[in-house]
Protein backbone atom coordinates (compact mmCIF):
# COMPACT_ATOMS: atom_id res chain seq x y z
CA UNK A 1 0.00 0.00 0.00
CA UNK A 2 1.06 3.87 -1.12
CA UNK A 3 1.86 6.27 1.26
CA UNK A 4 -1.56 8.06 -0.12
CA UNK A 5 -3.77 5.10 0.17
CA UNK A 6 -2.90 4.63 3.76
CA UNK A 7 -3.36 8.79 4.47
CA UNK A 8 -6.87 7.92 2.27
CA UNK A 9 -7.91 5.12 5.20
CA UNK A 10 -7.14 7.56 8.18
CA UNK A 11 -9.68 9.52 10.29
CA UNK A 12 -7.85 12.08 9.31
CA UNK A 13 -5.37 13.55 6.92
CA UNK A 14 -4.53 17.19 5.39
CA UNK A 15 -4.85 17.89 1.42
CA UNK A 16 -0.97 19.29 1.45
CA UNK A 17 -0.09 15.45 3.06
CA UNK A 18 -1.75 13.56 -0.09
CA UNK A 19 -0.63 15.80 -2.53
CA UNK A 20 3.05 15.15 -0.67
CA UNK A 21 2.44 11.56 -1.49
CA UNK A 22 1.46 11.62 -5.15
CA UNK A 23 4.12 13.83 -5.58
CA UNK A 24 6.48 10.73 -4.99
CA UNK A 25 3.46 7.95 -6.29
CA UNK A 26 2.61 9.05 -9.38
CA UNK A 27 5.08 12.72 -9.87
CA UNK A 28 5.05 12.66 -13.76
CA UNK A 29 1.16 12.70 -13.60
CA UNK A 30 -0.71 16.16 -14.46
CA UNK A 31 -2.12 17.74 -11.62
CA UNK A 32 -3.99 20.76 -12.42
CA UNK A 33 -4.24 21.75 -16.16
CA UNK A 34 -5.46 25.51 -17.56
CA UNK A 35 -5.12 27.41 -21.10
CA UNK A 36 -1.68 28.02 -20.62
CA UNK A 37 -0.29 25.07 -19.63
CA UNK A 38 -0.40 22.14 -16.82
CA UNK A 39 1.67 20.75 -13.88
CA UNK A 40 2.93 17.56 -12.70
CA UNK A 41 2.32 16.32 -8.76
CA UNK A 42 5.86 16.81 -8.47
CA UNK A 43 5.98 20.03 -9.74
CA UNK A 44 2.90 20.93 -7.55
CA UNK A 45 4.19 20.21 -5.03
CA UNK A 46 7.32 22.00 -5.01
CA UNK A 47 4.79 25.26 -5.79
CA UNK A 48 3.57 24.79 -2.74
CA UNK A 49 5.85 24.46 -0.98
CA UNK A 50 7.47 27.80 -2.00
CA UNK A 51 4.51 29.66 -1.67
CA UNK A 52 3.99 28.26 2.33
CA UNK A 53 7.89 28.87 2.76
CA UNK A 54 7.22 32.59 1.35
CA UNK A 55 4.33 32.87 3.57
CA UNK A 56 6.19 32.07 6.68
CA UNK A 57 9.06 34.38 5.55
CA UNK A 58 6.51 37.47 5.48
CA UNK A 59 5.67 36.58 8.57
CA UNK A 60 1.97 35.22 7.76
CA UNK A 61 0.69 33.23 10.87
CA UNK A 62 -0.50 29.71 11.14
CA UNK A 63 -4.40 30.17 11.06
CA UNK A 64 -4.47 33.62 9.14
CA UNK A 65 -6.01 34.06 6.16
CA UNK A 66 -4.56 34.44 2.51
CA UNK A 67 -6.84 36.09 0.30
CA UNK A 68 -7.16 35.08 -3.27
CA UNK A 69 -8.96 37.50 -5.75
CA UNK A 70 -8.51 35.68 -9.28
CA UNK A 71 -9.90 33.75 -12.39
CA UNK A 72 -9.42 29.96 -12.13
CA UNK A 73 -5.65 29.27 -13.35
CA UNK A 74 -2.50 26.87 -12.38
CA UNK A 75 -1.05 29.61 -10.48
CA UNK A 76 -4.20 30.44 -8.00
CA UNK A 77 -4.58 26.61 -7.57
CA UNK A 78 -0.82 26.94 -6.16
CA UNK A 79 -1.65 29.78 -4.15
CA UNK A 80 -4.53 27.85 -2.14
CA UNK A 81 -3.12 24.77 -1.92
CA UNK A 82 0.55 26.36 -0.69
CA UNK A 83 -1.06 28.91 2.30
CA UNK A 84 -2.82 25.66 3.43
CA UNK A 85 0.20 23.84 3.22
CA UNK A 86 1.37 26.82 5.72
CA UNK A 87 -1.02 26.21 8.41
CA UNK A 88 -3.01 29.16 6.68
CA UNK A 89 -6.93 29.76 5.92
CA UNK A 90 -7.96 30.07 2.37
CA UNK A 91 -9.97 33.12 1.71
CA UNK A 92 -10.85 33.14 -2.09
CA UNK A 93 -12.98 36.47 -3.08
CA UNK A 94 -15.44 36.75 -6.05
CA UNK A 95 -13.63 38.83 -8.76
CA UNK A 96 -17.21 39.50 -9.95
CA UNK A 97 -17.97 41.13 -6.65
CA UNK A 98 -17.80 45.43 -6.92
CA UNK A 99 -14.70 46.84 -5.17
CA UNK A 100 -16.40 47.72 -2.55
CA UNK A 101 -17.64 44.16 -1.33
CA UNK A 102 -14.06 42.54 -2.28
CA UNK A 103 -12.46 45.09 -0.24
CA UNK A 104 -14.81 44.33 2.71
CA UNK A 105 -14.11 40.51 2.07
CA UNK A 106 -10.92 41.43 2.91
CA UNK A 107 -10.72 43.37 5.89
CA UNK A 108 -13.49 40.52 7.39
CA UNK A 109 -11.19 37.87 6.74
CA UNK A 110 -8.03 39.76 8.42
CA UNK A 111 -5.86 38.60 5.30
CA UNK A 112 -2.54 40.31 5.90
CA UNK A 113 -1.50 39.13 2.16
CA UNK A 114 -4.09 39.34 -0.85
CA UNK A 115 -2.97 37.63 -4.13
CA UNK A 116 -4.36 38.59 -7.48
CA UNK A 117 -4.00 38.28 -11.15
CA UNK A 118 -3.39 40.90 -13.83
CA UNK A 119 -7.16 41.53 -14.60
CA UNK A 120 -8.17 41.92 -10.94
CA UNK A 121 -5.36 43.88 -10.11
CA UNK A 122 -7.04 46.98 -10.20
CA UNK A 123 -9.70 46.13 -7.44
CA UNK A 124 -7.20 45.94 -4.26
CA UNK A 125 -6.03 48.95 -4.38
CA UNK A 126 -5.71 51.09 -1.66
CA UNK A 127 -6.25 47.95 0.62
CA UNK A 128 -4.27 47.39 3.49
CA UNK A 129 -2.69 44.13 2.95
CA UNK A 130 0.27 43.18 0.99
CA UNK A 131 -0.51 42.60 -2.99
CA UNK A 132 1.44 40.25 -4.73
CA UNK A 133 0.53 39.21 -8.36
CA UNK A 134 0.23 35.60 -9.07
CA UNK A 135 2.78 35.73 -12.15
CA UNK A 136 5.70 37.31 -9.60
CA UNK A 137 7.60 34.27 -9.61
CA UNK A 138 10.43 36.73 -7.66
CA UNK A 139 8.29 36.62 -4.53
CA UNK A 140 7.93 33.01 -4.25
CA UNK A 141 10.95 31.45 -1.72
CA UNK A 142 13.25 28.57 -2.53
CA UNK A 143 13.59 27.45 1.05
CA UNK A 144 11.89 24.50 2.56
CA UNK A 145 8.56 25.24 4.18
CA UNK A 146 8.75 24.78 8.70
CA UNK A 147 6.50 22.08 9.50
CA UNK A 148 2.95 22.74 10.81
CA UNK A 149 0.79 20.68 12.86
CA UNK A 150 -2.53 20.83 11.25
CA UNK A 151 -5.47 19.94 13.81
CA UNK A 152 -9.35 18.87 12.44
CA UNK A 153 -10.96 21.60 13.58
CA UNK A 154 -8.02 23.87 12.45
CA UNK A 155 -9.76 26.68 9.60
CA UNK A 156 -9.07 25.32 5.88
CA UNK A 157 -11.14 27.81 4.03
CA UNK A 158 -13.32 30.56 4.12
CA UNK A 159 -16.09 30.81 1.61
CA UNK A 160 -18.08 34.35 1.19
CA UNK A 161 -21.46 34.62 0.58
CA UNK A 162 -22.66 36.82 -2.34
CA UNK A 163 -22.81 40.71 -1.02
CA UNK A 164 -22.80 44.08 -2.34
CA UNK A 165 -23.17 46.24 0.88
CA UNK A 166 -21.90 45.94 4.36
CA UNK A 167 -19.83 42.67 4.92
CA UNK A 168 -20.99 39.19 2.95
CA UNK A 169 -21.16 36.47 5.47
CA UNK A 170 -17.75 34.24 5.47
CA UNK A 171 -18.64 30.92 6.30
CA UNK A 172 -15.94 29.27 7.97
CA UNK A 173 -14.98 25.36 6.78
CA UNK A 174 -12.38 22.96 8.74
CA UNK A 175 -9.66 20.77 7.87
CA UNK A 176 -12.21 18.07 9.18
CA UNK A 177 -15.40 19.37 7.18
CA UNK A 178 -12.97 19.09 4.14
CA UNK A 179 -11.45 15.80 4.89
CA UNK A 180 -15.13 14.48 4.96
CA UNK A 181 -15.52 15.61 1.51
CA UNK A 182 -12.46 13.56 0.18
CA UNK A 183 -13.12 10.73 2.28
CA UNK A 184 -17.20 9.86 1.25
CA UNK A 185 -15.65 10.09 -2.38
CA UNK A 186 -13.92 6.84 -2.29
CA UNK A 187 -16.62 5.50 -4.64
CA UNK A 188 -16.69 8.47 -7.09
CA UNK A 189 -13.36 7.16 -8.59
CA UNK A 190 -11.31 10.36 -8.26
CA UNK A 191 -8.12 8.80 -7.97
CA UNK A 192 -8.19 8.30 -12.33
CA UNK A 193 -10.36 11.02 -13.05
CA UNK A 194 -9.84 14.03 -15.41
CA UNK A 195 -12.11 16.46 -13.89
CA UNK A 196 -13.48 19.39 -15.91
CA UNK A 197 -13.63 22.26 -13.61
CA UNK A 198 -15.92 24.71 -14.90
CA UNK A 199 -17.08 27.24 -12.06
CA UNK A 200 -14.98 29.49 -10.01
CA UNK A 201 -12.69 28.12 -7.59
CA UNK A 202 -14.26 31.07 -4.95
CA UNK A 203 -17.61 28.45 -5.12
CA UNK A 204 -17.95 25.36 -2.90
CA UNK A 205 -19.95 23.74 -5.24
CA UNK A 206 -16.28 23.84 -7.38
CA UNK A 207 -14.52 22.65 -4.61
CA UNK A 208 -16.35 19.72 -3.74
CA UNK A 209 -15.36 18.43 -7.07
CA UNK A 210 -12.00 19.80 -7.36
CA UNK A 211 -10.58 18.87 -4.06
CA UNK A 212 -11.12 15.30 -4.22
CA UNK A 213 -9.89 14.68 -7.62
CA UNK A 214 -6.53 16.22 -6.13
CA UNK A 215 -6.94 14.71 -3.13
CA UNK A 216 -7.28 10.81 -4.48
CA UNK A 217 -4.63 12.05 -7.43
CA UNK A 218 -6.30 12.93 -10.19
CA UNK A 219 -6.17 15.70 -12.82
CA UNK A 220 -8.58 18.90 -12.81
CA UNK A 221 -8.72 20.80 -15.67
CA UNK A 222 -10.01 24.85 -15.35
CA UNK A 223 -12.05 26.84 -17.08
CA UNK A 224 -11.41 30.44 -16.85
CA UNK A 225 -14.82 31.43 -18.12
CA UNK A 226 -17.30 28.64 -19.11
CA UNK A 227 -18.85 28.54 -22.63
CA UNK A 228 -20.67 25.25 -23.70
CA UNK A 229 -18.83 25.02 -26.67
CA UNK A 230 -15.57 25.08 -25.13
CA UNK A 231 -15.84 22.58 -22.36
CA UNK A 232 -17.21 20.10 -24.75
CA UNK A 233 -14.28 20.85 -26.81
CA UNK A 234 -11.58 20.26 -23.57
CA UNK A 235 -13.76 17.51 -21.93
CA UNK A 236 -13.29 15.50 -26.17
CA UNK A 237 -9.94 16.26 -25.87
CA UNK A 238 -8.69 15.31 -22.15
CA UNK A 239 -10.62 11.93 -22.44
CA UNK A 240 -12.80 13.88 -19.31
CA UNK A 241 -14.38 11.44 -16.89
CA UNK A 242 -16.03 13.58 -14.39
CA UNK A 243 -17.53 17.23 -13.82
CA UNK A 244 -19.36 19.25 -11.54
CA UNK A 245 -21.58 21.84 -13.98
CA UNK A 246 -24.68 23.68 -12.04
CA UNK A 247 -28.18 23.60 -14.11
CA UNK A 248 -27.75 26.65 -16.23
CA UNK A 249 -24.39 24.88 -17.41
CA UNK A 250 -26.06 21.91 -18.31
CA UNK A 251 -28.51 23.95 -20.23
CA UNK A 252 -26.29 25.53 -22.25
CA UNK A 253 -23.99 22.50 -23.09
CA UNK A 254 -27.35 20.43 -24.04
CA UNK A 255 -28.71 23.28 -26.22
CA UNK A 256 -25.80 22.94 -28.97
CA UNK A 257 -26.89 21.98 -31.67
CA UNK A 258 -24.03 19.71 -32.51
CA UNK A 259 -23.67 18.52 -28.89
CA UNK A 260 -24.46 14.80 -29.95
CA UNK A 261 -21.34 14.96 -32.54
CA UNK A 262 -19.04 15.11 -29.50
CA UNK A 263 -17.41 12.20 -28.19
CA UNK A 264 -18.14 12.28 -24.13
CA UNK A 265 -18.12 8.61 -23.94
CA UNK A 266 -15.16 9.25 -21.51
CA UNK A 267 -17.42 10.42 -19.13
CA UNK A 268 -18.31 8.39 -15.61
CA UNK A 269 -19.77 10.75 -13.32
CA UNK A 270 -21.47 13.83 -13.97
CA UNK A 271 -22.91 16.16 -10.97
CA UNK A 272 -24.98 18.65 -10.37
CA UNK A 273 -25.83 21.39 -7.48
CA UNK A 274 -26.69 24.70 -6.12
CA UNK A 275 -29.74 25.60 -8.51
CA UNK A 276 -33.26 23.98 -9.18
CA UNK A 277 -32.40 21.19 -11.97
CA UNK A 278 -35.33 20.72 -13.96
CA UNK A 279 -36.66 17.04 -14.32
CA UNK A 280 -36.94 17.59 -18.11
CA UNK A 281 -33.28 18.59 -18.47
CA UNK A 282 -32.02 15.88 -15.85
CA UNK A 283 -34.05 13.34 -18.45
CA UNK A 284 -32.25 14.68 -21.44
CA UNK A 285 -28.74 14.67 -19.53
CA UNK A 286 -28.99 10.15 -18.92
CA UNK A 287 -30.45 10.03 -22.28
CA UNK A 288 -27.72 11.58 -24.57
CA UNK A 289 -24.62 11.98 -22.19
CA UNK A 290 -22.77 9.23 -21.60
CA UNK A 291 -21.65 8.54 -17.76
CA UNK A 292 -23.79 8.54 -14.88
CA UNK A 293 -25.64 11.61 -13.69
CA UNK A 294 -25.78 12.92 -9.74
CA UNK A 295 -27.52 15.78 -8.47
CA UNK A 296 -26.44 16.92 -4.79
CA UNK A 297 -29.07 19.20 -2.79
CA UNK A 298 -27.15 20.67 0.19
CA UNK A 299 -25.83 23.88 1.35
CA UNK A 300 -21.99 25.64 1.49
CA UNK A 301 -23.03 25.62 5.00
CA UNK A 302 -22.86 22.04 5.71
CA UNK A 303 -26.40 20.78 6.82
CA UNK A 304 -26.79 17.68 5.56
CA UNK A 305 -26.76 16.54 1.43
CA UNK A 306 -29.30 14.78 -0.51
CA UNK A 307 -28.16 12.93 -3.69
CA UNK A 308 -30.53 11.77 -6.50
CA UNK A 309 -28.83 8.87 -8.92
CA UNK A 310 -30.67 10.24 -11.95
CA UNK A 311 -30.09 7.36 -14.13
CA UNK A 312 -31.17 4.72 -11.53
CA UNK A 313 -34.26 6.79 -10.83
CA UNK A 314 -35.84 7.78 -13.58
CA UNK A 315 -39.10 8.37 -11.90
CA UNK A 316 -37.94 10.51 -8.98
CA UNK A 317 -36.11 13.63 -11.09
CA UNK A 318 -38.52 15.68 -9.71
CA UNK A 319 -36.76 15.21 -6.45
CA UNK A 320 -33.33 16.21 -5.00
CA UNK A 321 -32.93 12.03 -3.69
CA UNK A 322 -31.98 10.93 -0.61
CA UNK A 323 -30.01 11.76 2.50
CA UNK A 324 -26.10 10.14 2.04
CA UNK A 325 -25.25 7.98 5.00
CA UNK A 326 -24.32 9.69 7.63
CA UNK A 327 -26.54 12.75 6.53
CA UNK A 328 -29.70 13.76 9.12
CA UNK A 329 -32.52 15.57 7.16
CA UNK A 330 -35.73 16.97 9.43
CA UNK A 331 -38.00 19.40 8.59
CA UNK A 332 -40.19 21.68 11.15
CA UNK A 333 -42.52 24.07 11.18
CA UNK A 334 -42.61 27.74 12.03
CA UNK A 335 -41.96 27.08 16.07
CA UNK A 336 -39.53 24.48 15.12
CA UNK A 337 -41.21 21.45 15.84
CA UNK A 338 -41.09 18.73 13.03
CA UNK A 339 -43.42 17.97 11.02
CA UNK A 340 -45.78 15.17 10.09
CA UNK A 341 -44.55 12.73 8.02
CA UNK A 342 -45.81 13.82 4.61
CA UNK A 343 -45.87 17.18 5.46
CA UNK A 344 -43.88 20.37 4.52
CA UNK A 345 -41.30 21.76 6.15
CA UNK A 346 -38.54 24.03 6.80
CA UNK A 347 -35.12 21.01 5.96
CA UNK A 348 -32.31 21.33 8.95
CA UNK A 349 -29.47 18.74 8.23
CA UNK A 350 -26.51 17.33 10.38
CA UNK A 351 -23.56 15.63 8.68
CA UNK A 352 -19.77 15.06 9.63
CA UNK A 353 -19.29 18.18 7.16
CA UNK A 354 -21.12 21.49 8.90
CA UNK A 355 -19.25 24.90 9.02
CA UNK A 356 -17.76 25.85 12.34
CA UNK A 357 -19.55 29.12 12.00
CA UNK A 358 -19.95 32.41 9.84
CA UNK A 359 -16.47 34.04 10.56
CA UNK A 360 -17.21 37.07 12.79
CA UNK A 361 -21.13 36.83 13.16
CA UNK A 362 -21.99 34.38 16.32
CA UNK A 363 -25.51 35.90 16.37
CA UNK A 364 -25.81 35.27 12.50
CA UNK A 365 -24.76 31.50 13.11
CA UNK A 366 -27.18 31.65 15.96
CA UNK A 367 -29.72 32.11 13.47
CA UNK A 368 -28.47 29.47 10.93
CA UNK A 369 -28.79 26.63 13.84
CA UNK A 370 -31.39 23.90 15.37
CA UNK A 371 -31.07 21.88 18.11
CA UNK A 372 -33.03 18.99 18.41
CA UNK A 373 -34.37 17.77 21.81
CA UNK A 374 -31.15 15.65 22.63
CA UNK A 375 -28.82 18.78 21.83
CA UNK A 376 -27.46 17.17 18.68
CA UNK A 377 -27.14 20.89 16.35
CA UNK A 378 -28.73 21.29 13.05
CA UNK A 379 -27.77 24.00 9.77
CA UNK A 380 -31.22 25.48 8.50
CA UNK A 381 -31.33 25.19 4.79
CA UNK A 382 -33.87 28.23 4.15
CA UNK A 383 -36.01 25.71 2.05
CA UNK A 384 -39.18 24.30 2.20
CA UNK A 385 -39.59 20.89 1.25
CA UNK A 386 -41.32 17.12 2.40
CA UNK A 387 -40.86 13.59 1.61
CA UNK A 388 -42.47 11.68 -0.58
CA UNK A 389 -43.77 7.76 0.71
CA UNK A 390 -39.71 6.13 -0.69
CA UNK A 391 -37.93 8.79 1.40
CA UNK A 392 -36.89 11.13 -1.52
CA UNK A 393 -37.01 15.02 -0.47
CA UNK A 394 -39.23 16.79 -3.06
CA UNK A 395 -38.35 20.98 -2.57
CA UNK A 396 -41.57 22.83 -2.77
CA UNK A 397 -40.44 26.70 -2.36
CA UNK A 398 -37.46 28.56 -0.41
CA UNK A 399 -38.37 30.12 3.08
CA UNK A 400 -36.03 32.99 1.91
CA UNK A 401 -36.48 34.92 -0.83
CA UNK A 402 -33.09 34.04 -2.24
CA UNK A 403 -32.15 34.13 -5.81
CA UNK A 404 -30.11 31.90 -7.29
CA UNK A 405 -28.68 32.96 -10.55
CA UNK A 406 -26.39 30.62 -12.69
CA UNK A 407 -25.76 27.98 -9.45
CA UNK A 408 -24.80 31.94 -7.47
CA UNK A 409 -26.67 33.20 -4.84
CA UNK A 410 -28.16 36.80 -4.96
CA UNK A 411 -29.41 38.42 -1.84
CA UNK A 412 -32.49 40.43 -3.22
CA UNK A 413 -31.76 42.91 0.03
CA UNK A 414 -28.27 43.38 -1.13
CA UNK A 415 -29.46 44.56 -4.10
CA UNK A 416 -32.59 46.89 -2.37
CA UNK A 417 -30.13 48.70 -0.47
CA UNK A 418 -28.39 49.60 -3.46
CA UNK A 419 -31.45 50.76 -5.29
CA UNK A 420 -32.58 52.83 -2.33
CA UNK A 421 -29.95 54.68 -2.31
CA UNK A 422 -30.52 56.05 -5.50
CA UNK A 423 -32.30 59.48 -4.71
CA UNK A 424 -35.82 59.15 -7.05
CA UNK A 425 -36.39 55.88 -5.12
CA UNK A 426 -38.65 55.91 -2.01
CA UNK A 427 -39.27 52.58 -1.96
CA UNK A 428 -38.22 49.05 -3.49
CA UNK A 429 -38.15 45.37 -3.62
CA UNK A 430 -36.58 42.87 -5.55
CA UNK A 431 -38.01 39.10 -6.71
CA UNK A 432 -36.67 36.51 -8.31
CA UNK A 433 -38.40 35.30 -11.65
CA UNK A 434 -37.93 32.12 -13.66
CA UNK A 435 -35.00 32.86 -16.70
CA UNK A 436 -34.50 30.37 -19.64
CA UNK A 437 -30.80 31.45 -19.35
CA UNK A 438 -30.00 31.86 -15.65
CA UNK A 439 -32.56 29.51 -13.69
CA UNK A 440 -33.89 32.82 -12.09
CA UNK A 441 -33.20 36.49 -12.28
CA UNK A 442 -33.42 39.33 -10.36
CA UNK A 443 -36.44 42.32 -11.09
CA UNK A 444 -36.70 45.16 -9.00
CA UNK A 445 -40.01 47.19 -8.27
CA UNK A 446 -39.91 50.62 -6.95
CA UNK A 447 -42.07 53.56 -5.94
CA UNK A 448 -40.50 56.95 -7.11
CA UNK A 449 -39.54 58.62 -10.19
CA UNK A 450 -40.33 57.84 -13.87
CA UNK A 451 -37.24 57.08 -15.59
CA UNK A 452 -37.24 53.53 -14.85
CA UNK A 453 -34.17 53.11 -17.34
CA UNK A 454 -31.78 55.71 -15.76
CA UNK A 455 -32.59 54.06 -12.63
CA UNK A 456 -32.11 50.56 -13.60
CA UNK A 457 -28.83 51.73 -14.97
CA UNK A 458 -27.80 53.58 -11.95
CA UNK A 459 -28.04 50.44 -10.05
CA UNK A 460 -26.59 47.75 -12.01
CA UNK A 461 -23.55 50.07 -12.24
CA UNK A 462 -23.02 49.76 -8.47
CA UNK A 463 -24.14 46.08 -8.53
CA UNK A 464 -21.79 42.87 -8.89
CA UNK A 465 -21.97 41.28 -12.50
CA UNK A 466 -23.39 38.21 -11.28
CA UNK A 467 -26.05 40.50 -9.35
CA UNK A 468 -27.58 42.95 -11.74
CA UNK A 469 -31.27 43.45 -12.25
CA UNK A 470 -32.88 41.79 -15.35
CA UNK A 471 -35.71 45.00 -15.33
CA UNK A 472 -37.12 47.47 -12.99
CA UNK A 473 -40.65 48.18 -12.63
CA UNK A 474 -42.30 51.81 -11.35
CA UNK A 475 -45.14 51.05 -8.97
CA UNK A 476 -47.45 53.68 -7.06
CA UNK A 477 -46.94 51.45 -4.15
CA UNK A 478 -45.60 48.03 -2.80
CA UNK A 479 -48.16 45.56 -1.65
CA UNK A 480 -48.25 45.14 2.01
CA UNK A 481 -49.32 42.73 4.67
CA UNK A 482 -50.70 44.40 7.58
CA UNK A 483 -47.65 43.62 9.25
CA UNK A 484 -45.64 45.81 6.72
CA UNK A 485 -44.15 42.91 5.02
CA UNK A 486 -43.50 43.19 1.28
CA UNK A 487 -45.57 40.46 0.02
CA UNK A 488 -43.44 39.65 -3.09
CA UNK A 489 -45.89 36.86 -3.99
CA UNK A 490 -48.20 39.56 -5.67
CA UNK A 491 -45.19 41.01 -7.28
CA UNK A 492 -44.77 38.03 -8.82
CA UNK A 493 -48.12 37.51 -9.97
CA UNK A 494 -47.85 40.66 -11.45
CA UNK A 495 -45.25 39.59 -13.85
CA UNK A 496 -47.01 36.39 -14.62
CA UNK A 497 -49.53 38.29 -16.15
CA UNK A 498 -47.43 40.37 -17.90
CA UNK A 499 -46.07 37.65 -19.71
Amino acid sequence: MGVAADLLRRDFATLPDLIAAHAVERAGKVAVADDAGAITYADLHRAIDRVAAALQRDGVAQGQAAAILAHPSVAQACVFLGALRAGCVAAPIAPSATPEAIRAMIADCGAPIVFVDEANAAAVEGVAAKIVRLDDETWLSDATPEPVTIAPEDGFNIIYSSGTTGTPKGIVQSHAMRWQHLFRNEAAGFGEAVTMIATPLYSNTTLVSFLPTLGWGGTAVLMAKFDARRFCELAERYRATHTMLVPVQYQRIMALPDFDAFDLTAFRFKTCTSAPFPSALKADVVARWPGLLIEYYGMTEGGATCALLANAHPDKLHTVGQPLPGHEVRLIDDDGREVAAGETGEVVGRSPAMMTAYHGRSEATREAEWYDVDGARYIRHGDLARFDEDGFLVLMDRKKDLIISGGFNIYPSDLEAVLAEHPDVADCAVVGVPSAAWGETPVGFYVGGVDEAAILAWTNARLGKTQRLAALHRVDELPRSAIGKVLKRELRGRLEKRA
